[in-house]
């Protein structure tokens, strides 16, 4: 029973020409979001007393609880399969629809989308991580004489406007008991003055239905001595004390008003319209709100902040000022330089950025950083706005993205031109104080923190120290200050380092990929057996081409545009999968058409091992370099931001071209697969039937198994032999451990239904089926299977050889014991046999001659119709499947290079660039010195 051989113009890629086929059980994993919760907050119970220590207690925060790791998995994951552990249906169902009542009024009151917010509503919802939300102690002691305070639970987006109302049910009051809008939200800051340490208010400020008292009392700090708590008065009697200023004098008035729009922008409420009309919250500019063209005209008297002289004049065409703006230039030097001072002074516990150079005239200076992530771009650019606004126009809605941490990062919004410390910024990277960012061609800004600890190191983007005086100076690059034989030094120790690297520009990519495709194919005929790790085996290539082709997707990822490594990696999956076709069409050239010039002309197994030897090379190197493959994948999946206005079209485009690629790559390791198991099983088809037909005590003494193969019997010697062959050249590829496990536990398959259905198929006419030749047969796979366990294969062989090692097992049984038992008794004994098989067996078991079989031996009535339709042969299409492997890998990105062949390879290749590098020059450029490297 020959394979079927190949018919005229069949394919010879990703398939098998016998009735033998292979599928691949590579499960994909998706990628899922855990979803955060805040732990349900307690309830606050109100205090009686009224002192100045509480009343400057006003917001009592209580710490998120810790959420669990997000896992990004794609379809794509090819190595990433685990089986389905941790959560199960009941843990979903309880994460979706929450435990408590009080977890979805919290889940509500976490970041709500408050009224007349137009960047929320426009949003769709809040931005950002949600933050954890506060208890706000709202005094009433206006609304009757001996009220105390009443908790509410606030957010920093929480108005007064909506905490006002949940202050007012909390004392019974609800909005429609009195007139609309009788009570106001008051903001009073007072010290502990009165008998009995009773407090008392010195200033009150009425707050704007939009303003958002969490974010004032975070930004503006009462002096000391003074604390601040927030009170319910009636709006009567707020107008009657606003009106009541009117008679103060024209200093002290504007001072108060000023004080009223600062407090007032802080917290995000609409400033007067005089005074500031476009009306930003504090988390888009400090200055922007407090720096206008109209104050800095009233303080053109004034010395500048950073101690010079007075500022010009103003024309004597300028327009005549108001009289309050007159009043307020009438005012002393002195306080109107405080008041300056404190206007520009940064806070201090939040990062911000300092604008050092903008578009417009009146960009402002200072831009706090108070989100967990923060938007940078361009301001009226429609759709929702960034959380810092500019002016420039080649900005785009949205820039670049800062996230708050330890460090912070920033990462460029896609087709975003940014600077980091003067260099192109490409991806995420970490954003330390002192750095500089610059946005387009016209905005740069400075990067600060104040709650760092260490003061910032020298900042990078300082110009380095002027090179030495004389002549090596005077030859130094004006870049980097080296001589001309530092850089050469400093080229040759980059040349040959052990680090994993591998520069190249784009120019010279195509040429450097087919040098390391080809080096499986130019070192086929070298087959010396070589050391475990790098590339020690299979002629000093081993992993090679994966290592390599790893380094350059490291480097594409590292400093080329994000665009480039999906090209990339889809253009060495087909450079492997063409170079893998070349090797199988040469394989193929080389087999005889004739099915009786195969027979005659069968090639030995050495033959065999030297032709699949590349293929081998490449089934390891595809493997390590789809792990490679996978990892960078994964990195760049971590960019994708769906909740940051759905996910980036181009983002997802690049990972759709990785996963094709990484298809592709997956299809070159099953192809290379079936095409080694395919010539490995047709030279051991004619091998296996030895295993039957040999006599091991034909030689002198008594047969036992051997390390190598001549101490065995003549038969086992031709089928021991292709397994010794597929073990050494598993090995010196260095095939990875689990596809060297899956190809024998394939080639074991094969030889157990092999040799099981040459023996159901000669045991009726042959006398295969009696204890005599059953006795060698049972000796043969004993030897076979003592040779596979000191061969480290043992537990796979005995898998797979049950069936074969049953049979021969029954048939050595003594004819006495056999002939007494009963057919459940050797369905029991024999599981592994159908009923049909071992009918098949004991109808034509030869007890002696003339000897019936026994009665014993007969099937039940109910099991005679299963027998009949049953077959006795085994079926080749259930044969295992491939798995991926997961782990157990042997190239580890990011490790200093430790194999002299991997490093051998590596200083070739950078050789081998820097030719191609001097030969793009002209003839004056190129350098008067080449490079050396281990040979």
């Amino acid at each position: 029973m020959f394979p079927e051989e190949r018919k005229e113009g069949s394919p010879r890629f990703g398939k098998l020409h016998f009735p033998v086929g292979l599928w691949i059980n590579s499960p994909k994993k998706r990628l899922a979001k855990m979803s955060r919760r805040w732990p349900s907050v307690g309830s606050v119970k109100s205090t009686s007393s009224d002192t100045a220590s509480r009343g400057s207690e006003t917001v009592e925060l209580r710490p998120p609880g810790k959420g669990k790791a997000a896992r990004h998995k794609r379809l794509s994951h090819l190595f990433h399969r685990g089986g389905g552990g941790g959560g199960g249906a009941g843990g979903a169902a309880a994460a979706g629809g929450g435990r408590w009542a009080s977890e979805k009024k919290l889940a509500e009151l976490a970041d709500p989308a408050p009224e007349g917010d137009p960047a929320a509503a426009a949003e769709g919802g809040p931005r950002g991580p949600r933050q954890p939300p506060g208890i706000l102690k709202i005094f009433g002691g206006d609304l009757w004489r001996g009220a105390n305070y009443k908790s509410v639970l606030a957010t920093p987006r929480s108005t007064a406007r909506q905490l006002l109302r949940e202050a007012l049910e909390r004392y019974g009051l609800p909005p429609e008991a009195g007139p609309p809008g009788a009570f106001v939200l008051c903001d009073a800051v007072g010290r502990a003055a009165g008998p009995g340490g009773a407090w008392q208010a010195e200033h009150l400020r009425p707050l704007g239905d939009a303003e958002r008292p969490l974010v004032l009392q975070d930004v503006w700090k009462p002096k000391a001595g003074c604390s601040r708590r927030f009170e319910i008065r009636r709006r009567q009697e707020v107008e009657r004390a606003a009106e009541a200023d009117d008679d103060e004098p024209p200093g002290e008035a504007q001072a108060r008003r000023a004080q009223r729009s600062r407090s007032r922008a802080a917290s995000g409420g609409p400033a007067p319209p005089k005074e500031r009309a476009d009306n930003l919250s504090l988390r888009r500019s400090i200055s922007d709100m407090n720096l206008s063209a109209k104050k800095r005209r009233e303080r053109k008297s004034v010395l500048s902040v950073a101690g010079g002289d007075a500022g010009p004049p103003l024309a004597a065409d300028a327009p005549e000022e108001p009289p309050a703006e007159a009043a307020a230039a009438e005012e002393p030097p002195e306080a109107l330089e405080q008041l300056a001072q404190s206007l520009l002074r940064p806070p201090g516990r939040h990062p911000y950025f300092l604008l050092l150079q903008g578009y417009g005239p009146q960009e402002p200076v200072l831009h706090v950083v108070t989100r967990a992530r923060h938007v940078l771009g361009r301001r009226g650019a429609g759709g929702p706005p960034p959380d810092t606004a500019l002016e420039a126009p080649d900005l785009l809605p949205r820039h670049c993205v800062v996230r708050a941490g330890e460090p912070a990062l920033v990462r460029p919004c896609r087709g975003a031109a940014v600077t980091h410390n003067g260099a192109p910024l490409l991806r995420q990277a970490p954003l330390a104080p002192g750095d500089l960012l610059g946005l387009g061609q016209h905005v740069l800004l400075l990067y600060r923190d104040p709650r760092a600890a260490a003061p910032p190191p020298r900042p990078p983007w300082l110009p380095p120290a002027a090179p030495a005086p004389g002549l090596a100076g005077a030859l130094g690059c004006p870049g980097c200050g080296r001589s001309p034989q530092e850089r050469l030094e400093a080229l040759r120790a980059y040349a040959q380092s052990r680090r994993p690297e591998l520069r190249f520009r784009p120019q010279e990519e195509e040429a450097l990929l087919r040098e390391i495709v080809r080096l499986p194919s130019s070192s086929s005929s070298s087959c010396s057996a070589g050391a475990g790790g790098g590339a020690g085996g299979a002629g000093g290539v081993g992993l090679a081409p994966a290592f390599l082709l790893g380094l350059c997707l490291e480097h594409a990822a590292r400093a080329l545009p994000p665009d480039h490594l999906p090209a990339l990696l889809a253009r060495v999956a087909r450079l492997v999968k063409e170079a893998v076709w070349e090797e199988i069409k040469e394989i193929g050239d080389r087999q005889p058409e004739n099915p009786q010039e195969a027979a005659a002309e069968a090639p030995g197994v050495a033959e065999v091992a030297a032709e699949l030897r590349p293929l081998v090379l490449w089934l390891a190197n595809a493997t390590e370099l789809l792990n490679l493959a996978q990892g960078r994948v994964l990195e760049l999946e971590r960019e994708l931001e769906p909740d940051l206005d759905g996910p980036d079209p181009l983002l997802a485009g690049d990972l759709e071209a990785c996963d094709e690629a990484l298809a592709v790559l997956d299809e070159v390791i099953m192809s290379t697969f079936q095409q080694c198991v395919y010539y490995l099983t047709k030279t051991l088809y004619a091998a296996l039937p030895a295993l039957l037909e040999s006599d091991p005590f034909a030689g002198p003494g008594e047969p036992r198994a051997a390390a190598g193969l001549d101490g065995l019997p003549e038969g086992l010697r031709p089928a021991l032999a292709v397994y010794a062959a597929a073990l050494e050249l598993g090995r010196d590829c260095q095939l990875h451990p689990a596809l060297v496990s899956q190809t024998f536990g394939y080639l074991f398959f094969f030889s157990n239904a092999s040799l099981f259905n040459t023996l159901m198929e000669r045991g009726s006419a042959a006398p295969f089926f009696q204890w005599s030749r059953a006795v060698r047969i049972r000796t043969n796979l004993d030897l076979v299977l003592d040779w596979l366990q000191a061969a480290g294969l043992g537990d796979i062989a005995a898998e797979f050889f049950r069936k074969l090692s049953a049979t021969a097992n029954l048939l050595c049984t003594p004819r006495s014991s056999l002939s007494q038992a009963t057919w459940a008794r050797l369905r029991a004994e024999y599981p592994a046999l159908t009923p049909a098989q071992l009918h098949h067996v004991l109808s034509h078991y030869q007890l002696g001659p003339g000897q019936p079989c026994p009665e014993g031996w007969s099937p039940p009535a109910e099991e005679r119709e299963q027998i009949a339709a049953g077959d006795i042969f085994e079926s080749f299409t259930e044969h295992p499947p491939l798995l991926l492997p997961a782990e157990g890998f042997r190239l580890r990105p990011g490790e200093a290079v430790s194999d002299e062949g991997l490093h051998r390879h590596l200083c070739r290749l950078r050789r081998f660039l820097w030719e191609l590098e001097q030969g793009s020059l002209p003839a004056n450029q190129r350098a008067a010195y080449g490079l050396e490297g281990p040979a």
